[in-house]
């Protein structure tokens, strides 16, 4: 009986598996991170060990009229700076897609955060390992947008993606429950809009976010950039309600595994907070093979005191 048993719920198994896909995917890093700010947190070493492991799993089915349907979830432990991180699962994301729409329901990823030219074209998305405090980003209020959180509640919100050709066109919307901003009853409110479009080996991006938050509201994005054969160049503005930031990055593909970043960006901050000055970094990667990366980083950050930092590590990716 028990073989009967353990056999019918076999087939229901391999019944389900092949009306659906499941993939499993994610990435792990690690390596040594030197950084000078930390020599003014007392009982932390300058140097230290960076690590991450991502694992994401995204299921999806489709419908007898052709539209998927599907969700993702994540479960991440990072260490950063010697403070150890704690293992956690993100906020579910669902989404429906038909043709060249897409809707996302949830943990979105949020229409800024998608925008063509905002992050580096890196295994970190900006310099070395872990991102090195994406001092690149030509958006001065760093992450005062949606994103798709990889350890937390992340947004509960609602975006729209179209593609056609090449053309993108993004627009997002998310409220954060039971909390509130000053000044106002409800909670944290952001909509944002991002048009992309490109053409041949070349993108030009704008975006736009409102908020009921002041660090939030009136942001806006815009980027072009493009690759001539073995060389890439990106030029990115972002301005805030306070500031106005500017970044350009470029790119040199050496021999077949080589890759060489480097950006420097420019930032107005007429607050007591966030960035201001000058900051500049180089990246370099080379290709191992089997989908693992060497990396290594060198970053001058906005800070006042002109705080370096370097990283080197290896990057892997399944």
């Amino acid at each position: 009986m028990k073989k009967v048993l353990f056999a019918t719920t076999a087939l229901i198994a391999t019944a389900s598996m092949a009306a659906a896909e499941v993939r499993v995917s994610g990435y792990g890093r690690f390596g040594l991170d030197w950084n000078e700010a930390n020599d003014a947190v007392a009982g932390r070493s300058d140097t230290n060990i960076t690590s991450r492991f991502r694992l994401q799993f995204d299921a999806s089915t489709e419908t007898d009229g052709g539209v998927t349907v599907g969700g993702r979830i994540r479960a991440q432990a990072e260490s950063r700076d010697g403070t150890p991180g704690v293992a956690a699962w993100s906020a579910p994301q669902f989404h429906v897609a038909y043709g060249g729409l897409r809707v996302n329901v949830g943990n979105i990823w949020g229409a800024i955060d998608s925008a063509p030219g905002l992050y580096l074209n890196t295994t970190s998305v900006d310099t070395g390992i872990d991102g090195m405090g994406f001092n690149s980003l030509a958006i001065g209020n760093a992450f005062n947008w949606d994103t798709f959180t990889s350890a937390g509640a992340g947004r509960n919100g609602i975006e729209a993606i179209y593609s056609a050709g090449g053309f993108t066109g993004h627009i997002s919307y998310s409220q954060s429950n039971g909390g509130t901003v000053a000044g106002s009853a409800d909670g944290l409110q952001r909509t944002a809009i991002m048009l992309s479009y490109s053409f041949g080996d070349y993108f030009v991006t704008g975006a736009y976010q409102d908020s009921n938050a002041v660090a939030d509201d009136e942001l806006g994005f815009f980027a072009v950039g493009g690759d001539f054969g073995q060389f890439g160049a990106t030029l990115s503005y972002g301005t805030t309600d306070a500031s106005d930031s500017i970044t350009l990055a470029g790119d040199v593909e050496i021999g077949s595994a080589s890759t060489i970043v480097a950006w420097v960006n420019s930032a107005d901050q007429n607050t007591a907070a966030g960035r201001d000055g000058t900051a500049f970094g180089i990246n370099y990667e080379y290709d191992l093979g089997g989908g693992v990366t060497f990396v290594a980083g060198a970053v001058s950050s906005h800070a006042a005191t002109n705080e370096n930092s370097l990283q080197a590590g290896l990057h892997f990716s399944f």
